[in-house]
């Protein structure tokens, strides 16, 4: 059976990834794909915490995690798109549509 620690190392494993990933990206998808695995770290994390402490918590948080994540790619892809439409670019760098 494999112990807690090997999960939170895995866990800040993809974090790490995740958080890389926003860092470096310039692409919008690339930066939502690094959120995502950010997301799902912490996911990880609440699953590993609810089966060794025994207790169903982590598996609820973990629900609506998946769920405001589900709402949160929708969104953001729709962005992305309703973005490539007007500048016909989803690089980050060239994304100021909101300054004066």
């Amino acid at each position: 059976m494999i112990g807690l620690p090997a999960y939170l190392v895995l866990g800040a494993f993809v974090f790490s990834i995740g958080l890389f990933g926003v860092l470096t990206r310039r692409n919008a998808v690339g930066i939502l794909l690094g959120i995502e695995l950010m997301l799902n770290a912490v996911n990880i994390n609440f699953v590993a915490f609810a089966r060794f402490n025994g207790d169903l918590t982590g598996l609820v948080f973990t629900l609506f995690t998946i769920a405001i994540t589900v709402a949160e790619v929708a969104v953001g892809l729709a962005i992305v798109i309703a973005i490539f439409r007007v500048r016909r670019t989803v690089e980050a760098d060239r994304l100021d549509l909101l300054r004066g």
